[in-house]
C-alpha cells in the first residue's frame, strides 16, 4: 500500500503575525508547525502502513525551511518526503491542487492520499477537493472514522447537529482527516534520530509543470484582526437589561 499525505507548512495557531505589507507577513521570527489536521492524515496513513504494508511519502509546498516539518513527519513514521519549495507565502488553492498533482503523478500511483480537512492559516477548504477533481478520484472531507477492506474504504463524517454519514468509496481515493479519526503519536528520540536519515527530495517549483489556468482567487489584502473591546457591563432590571441589549446589538454592533 502506498499513501500519499499532504503536509501543508503554516504558522503556529499561537504565534503572533505582523503584517510587512497588503499581502504579506512576516515569517522570520515565526515558529512553523505542520497543519494540526494533516497529522490526522499522517496518524492513519502510518497505522495503515504498518498493519498492511507499504510506504508513506509525505508531499509539501513551501519555502525551504519546511524541510524541518517534514522531518517531523518522518519522525512520526513516514517513509519518506518530498519538498516542492517556492517563495510564496501564500500559493492560491487551484495551483496548489496542481502542483501535488504533478509531484504524486511524478512519483508514482498510490492508493489513498490524505489531506487535512482544512489548514489553520488560509482556511480556504478547497485544495483536497480540487486535487481529486484533476485525479478524478473519488474524495471525502472531515473523516473521522475509517476502515479499509481490500479496495474499498469507508469513511464516517459528521455532517452537523450530531449527525454522521457513512460512504463507501473505491480505492484509490482522497481523504480529508478531522479531529476523532485518532490521536497523533508523539515522536520518541529514536524516532527523531531516525528521521535524519530518511530520503527528503527538494524539487523548485520551476522544475514542475502544473499546467496553466486562470486563479481561482487572488490575494488583494490582509488585515489584521481588530482588537476586542472590554466587556461592557448592562445595569438596571431583567427587562432593562434586555432592551439595552437589543439596542447595542442593532445601532452599535449592527447584528440584527
Amino acid at each position: 500500500m502506498k499513501i500519499f499525505v499532504c503536509v501543508k507548512h503554516v504558522p503556529d495557531t499561537a504565534a503572533s503575525i505582523k503584517l510587512e505589507s497588503d499581502t504579506a507577513f512576516d515569517d522570520s521570527q515565526i515558529k512553523f508547525v505542520a497543519n494540526p489536521y494533516d497529522e490526522y492524515g499522517l496518524e492513519e496513513a502510518v497505522t495503515l502502513v504498518e498493519k498492511h504494508g507499504g510506504e508513506v511519502v509525505v508531499v509539501t509546498l513551501a519555502k525551504p525551511e519546511a524541510v524541518a516539518t517534514i522531518r517531523g513527519a518522518l519522525a512520526m513514521g513516514a517513509d519518506r518526503g518530498i519538498l516542492v519549495e517556492t517563495d510564496e507565502q501564500f500559493t492560491e488553492p487551484g495551483l496548489s491542487a496542481r502542483i501535488l498533482k504533478a509531484v504524486i503523478e511524478e512519483d508514482g500511483p498510490g492508493d489513498i492520499i490524505f489531506t487535512g480537512k482544512g489548514s489553520v492559516d488560509t482556511e480556504s477548504f478547497q485544495t483536497q477537493y480540487r486535487l481529486a477533481r484533476l485525479l478524478n478520484l473519488p474524495v471525502v472531507n472531515e473523516v473521522s472514522a475509517l476502515k479499509i477492506d481490500g479496495d474499498r474504504a469507508l469513511a464516517e463524517r459528521e455532517t452537523g447537529g450530531g449527525e454522521k454519514q457513512v460512504l463507501q468509496m473505491s480505492l484509490p481515493c482522497v481523504i480529508g482527516a478531522t479531529k476523532g479519526l485518532n490521536e497523533p503519536r508523539y515522536p520518541k528520540f529514536p524516532d527523531i534520530m531516525k528521521a535524519k536519515k530518511k530520503p527528503v527530495k527538494q524539487i523548485r517549483l520551476s522544475e514542475l509543470d502544473p499546467g496553466e489556468s486562470k486563479p481561482g482567487a487572488i490575494l488583494e489584502k490582509l488585515e489584521p484582526v481588530p482588537e476586542r473591546s472590554g466587556a461592557k457591563m448592562l445595569e438596571g432590571s431583567v427587562n432593562d437589561q434586555v432592551d439595552e441589549l437589543i439596542r447595542i446589538l442593532k445601532e452599535e454592533e449592527k447584528v440584527i
